[in-house]
């Protein structure tokens, strides 16, 4: 009895000195671990877009909205301004063509520097700071260890433990219910309104898309998702080690989309293609109908800078001026 309670004991410490050693490691991946528990990705599936009618109604019909939103997208990452990716070596003819043939805003500024919050200000029409949304949601976990990767920095970061029981839970972290959403708007002028890709504007049920005006949703709720399979062999990751940030979204996320709050699958093609691809399938199932449709991407370049929202100038070919102000 007494060499088993030993070799108990030394098992245990064992394991406990395991477990410190990489509990880097343990916590980078907690989160999600619990996710794919909690949650699983199934595999892929087709979805199917309600269909409008069969014929257009005779007669004016509003016209349609297609909103393309690019995260992280820098002024002068399109070829249009005279630069471009590595010097003009990616060139963008689509997204040139958009800015030559119709409204080119040189005076528009997002309504804060991080994706979450900006997200905010062009769903609502308002500054973010107005209703509360001033930082983008992130884990608990992710936190504390964004201050331990950071302590031998100059001047160190600070973590307020105190506070951190005052943080709500990272899916009620959205969108709150008082504001009125641009799918919310459309919606009630009679459009059919569809959304494909990020919506990191709140992950619980009341807070996702389908439940703030939007009649179909294709994507994902949290601020990111893989564009492949991370054992994918047609996939090339970059993996930048010394960007905490970076190795968290490797440790976490994985590939996967959700129709309209339903169970996770993945997408049977690269994300950007399959969110343009069904984004056309469902266009062309509400031909018949007045519809808007918000494309949200993901892309992973340079960050611009933040610039505070006044007035909004537009210089285009053939309209001298235009103008909008956010409230």
């Amino acid at each position: 009895m007494r060499r088993f309670l030993l070799l108990t004991l030394v098992g245990v410490a064992l394991l406990a000195a395991g477990v410190w050693a990489r509990r880097e490691y343990l916590l980078l991946h907690a989160p999600g671990w619990i996710a794919r528990i909690r949650d699983p990705i199934g595999p892929f599936r087709p979805v199917t877009w309600q269909p409008g009618p069969s014929s257009a109604p005779s007669g004016p019909r509003p016209p349609n909205v297609v909103v393309i939103l690019a995260d992280d997208l820098g002024y002068n990452d399109p070829t249009w301004n005279g630069g471009g990716v590595a010097d003009g070596a990616v060139p963008t003819p689509n997204i040139d063509s958009i800015a030559r043939d119709g409204v080119e805003f040189t005076h528009g500024y997002a309504g804060n520097a991080t994706c979450a919050p900006s997200r905010a200000a062009i769903m609502t029409g308002r500054y973010p700071t107005r209703f509360g949304f001033e930082f983008t949601p992130a884990p608990k976990p992710f936190m504390r260890l964004w201050v331990h990767w950071n302590e031998d920095t100059d001047p160190p970061p600070i973590y307020f433990w105190d506070r951190e029981k005052d943080v709500p839970p990272l899916e009620q972290e959205g969108l709150p219910a008082k504001e009125i959403t641009l799918a919310e708007l459309l919606h009630g002028a009679g459009y059919r309104t569809l959304g494909f890709g990020k919506w990191h504007l709140g992950d619980a049920k009341p807070m996702q898309p389908q439940n703030r005006g939007f009649d179909e949703y294709l994507g994902f709720t949290p601020g990111g998702s893989m564009y492949l399979d991370p054992d994918d062999p047609n996939g090339v990751g970059s993996q930048q080690s010394f960007d905490p940030i970076d190795a968290f979204i490797w440790a976490n996320l994985r590939f996967w989309v959700t129709k309209d709050g339903g169970p996770r699958f993945k997408p049977d093609v690269y994300m950007t293609d399959y969110l343009g691809r069904e984004a056309v399938r469902a266009i062309d199932a509400n031909r018949n109908r007045p519809s808007s449709c918000t494309s949200r991407r993901t892309l992973r370049t340079r960050r611009c800078r933040q610039r505070r929202p006044t007035t909004t100038r537009c210089r285009r070919s053939r309209t001298t001026r235009c103008a909008s102000t956010p409230r």
